[in-house]
C-alpha cells in the first residue's frame, strides 16, 4: 500500500487523458524511482507552466505569452483565419505545419444536449475580427461529428455578409484507408465530397 501522497500523485495522473488507473501507478513508480532527475524535472516543467501560462487574447491559444507567438509571427498570413474548436486542434494543425495562417479558436461547439450555446463560444471575437477587416478567407476546420458541423454552418451564416471566402476542410476518405472498413458516415460523406478526376 502506498502513502497517501503518492495514492493522491497517482489519483491526479489517472484523470489525464489516455492514462488509466493503472498506468498512472506505472507512471508514479517511474518517477518516484528517477525521483532525483526526472521527477525534479517534471516539477519544474509544471511549477512554470503553472505561473506562466496563459489564454491568448487575439485567438484564445494556450502559450506562456499574450498575444501568442503564432499571432505576433510576422511570416504568418494575417488574411487566413482557420476556426477550431479546441486548443488541441489548433496545435494539432499547426504541427503539421500545412497552414500558414492564423487561427482562431472558439472554445468548443454547439451542444442542444450539452447546453453550449452561441454565446458561450468565441463566435462573437470572431465576427469582431472579420469585421476588423484584413481577413480575405476563413477556413472552418470543424470535426466531422454532427455537432461540429451545426457550428460550422452557425459560423458561415454569421460570416455571410462580408466579403471572404468561407472554406471548410474535407471530410472523407482518409489516406490509406479501405473502404470495407469504414463507417457509413465516412463513405457518405467521401461521395458527396467527390470531385472530378484529372
Amino acid at each position: 500500500m502506498a502513502s497517501q501522497e503518492i495514492e493522491a500523485l497517482a489519483g491526479a495522473l489517472a484523470k489525464l487523458p489516455g492514462l488509466g488507473p493503472r498506468s498512472a501507478r506505472r507512471a508514479v513508480l517511474w518517477l518516484v524511482k528517477r525521483r532525483e532527475t526526472a521527477l525534479v524535472q517534471v516539477i519544474e516543467a509544471l511549477s512554470a507552466v503553472k505561473e506562466r501560462l496563459v489564454e491568448c487574447d487575439t485567438c484564445g491559444n494556450v502559450d506562456t505569452s499574450n498575444p501568442c507567438p503564432i499571432c505576433t509571427d510576422p511570416r504568418r498570413d494575417a488574411r487566413q483565419l482557420c476556426v477550431v474548436e479546441d486548443v488541441a486542434d489548433l496545435w494539432a494543425l499547426d504541427r503539421a505545419k500545412l497552414f500558414t495562417g492564423r487561427y482562431h479558436v472558439l472554445g468548443g461547439r454547439l451542444s442542444a444536449m450539452d447546453g453550449v450555446r452561441p454565446e458561450d463560444l468565441t463566435i462573437d471575437r470572431l465576427v469582431a475580427r472579420v469585421d476588423a477587416g484584413g481577413v480575405d478567407e476563413v477556413v472552418l476546420a470543424m470535426n466531422a461529428t454532427l455537432e461540429g458541423q451545426t457550428t460550422a454552418h452557425y459560423i458561415a451564416e454569421k460570416l455571410e455578409g462580408y466579403p471572404l471566402r468561407i472554406t471548410q476542410l474535407a471530410h472523407g476518405l482518409p489516406v490509406g484507408g479501405e473502404l470495407d472498413y469504414l463507417d457509413e458516415g465516412t463513405l457518405a460523406q467521401a461521395l458527396r465530397a467527390r470531385r472530378p478526376v484529372g
